[in-house]
């Protein structure tokens, strides 16, 4: 069956472009011209990847991006016309699992849907990682703390995982970017700290004073095996 791709964009000339290269190859692809029609058509059946645009009357792109995220899990790959990175990371915090600043290549858009379902589809025999109460399930792409599941995007959840299997041992953003394969093509310097923020939000007590995923000044990022108390 097809993966399908729901592509919520005012610009009617470019979605209808979009829609029938992506068509072309092997995507099923559906549009929708607003943020509110955008939601009823993911009520009815939900795609494997939502394609939204940031700029759009109504409903903007980010709160379409809330809503989404406060109802269904699946990723999303967000548009925009805007340079200002500022609003690329507005997005990402939203929760949107990439960008892509326009104009773009068709070419560049299929590569980054293509390389954010292959993050979505773990094998099933994959491990289970834990670190005290926390627990990063590989199978069922599910990060829990306490027992209690946190929400994160596949992105995030990728990015958690390529720490974890490299507990205690510091990352520079370039290397996290080339552990988790198929990332971001182009990323911003701030992409990854935006995600790890993310990250932190969910499983760190306080997220201002991390003692799970710890800052190195000047190289990158380290994963603590054990936190204080842990045995």
């Amino acid at each position: 069956m097809a993966d399908r791709v729901l592509i919520i964009d005012d610009d009617a000339r470019l979605s209808a472009m979009l829609a029938d290269y992506l068509a072309q190859e092997g995507l099923a692809v559906s549009c929708a011209r607003d943020g509110e029609s955008g939601l009823q058509a993911l009520s009815r059946e939900p795609p494997d990847i939502v394609v939204l645009d940031l700029m759009m009357p109504g409903i903007d792109g980010l709160e379409t991006c809330r809503r989404i995220r406060a109802r269904h899990d699946l990723p999303i790959l967000m548009l925009t016309a805007k340079g200002d990175e500022t609003d690329r990371i507005v997005g990402l915090e939203m929760g949107a699992d990439d960008y892509l600043p326009k104009p773009f290549n068709s070419r560049e858009l299929l590569a980054r849907i293509r390389a954010i379902l292959r993050r979505r589809r773990a094998p099933t025999w994959a491990q289970v990682m834990r670190f005290g109460q926390l627990e990063i399930d590989e199978g069922a792409r599910a990060v829990r703390l306490r027992g209690e599941e946190k929400p994160l995007t596949s992105y995030q959840f990728d990015l958690l995982a390529a720490f974890a299997a490299h507990a205690g041992r510091v990352l520079s953003r370039d290397q996290l970017l080339d552990l988790v394969k198929g990332a971001e093509l182009e990323a911003f310097d701030r992409s990854i700290d935006v995600h790890i923020s993310r990250i932190r939000a969910a499983i760190e007590d306080d997220p201002k004073r991390p003692k799970r995923i710890l800052t190195v000044r000047g190289t990158g990022y380290v994963f603590a095996r054990r936190q204080d108390g842990e045995g």
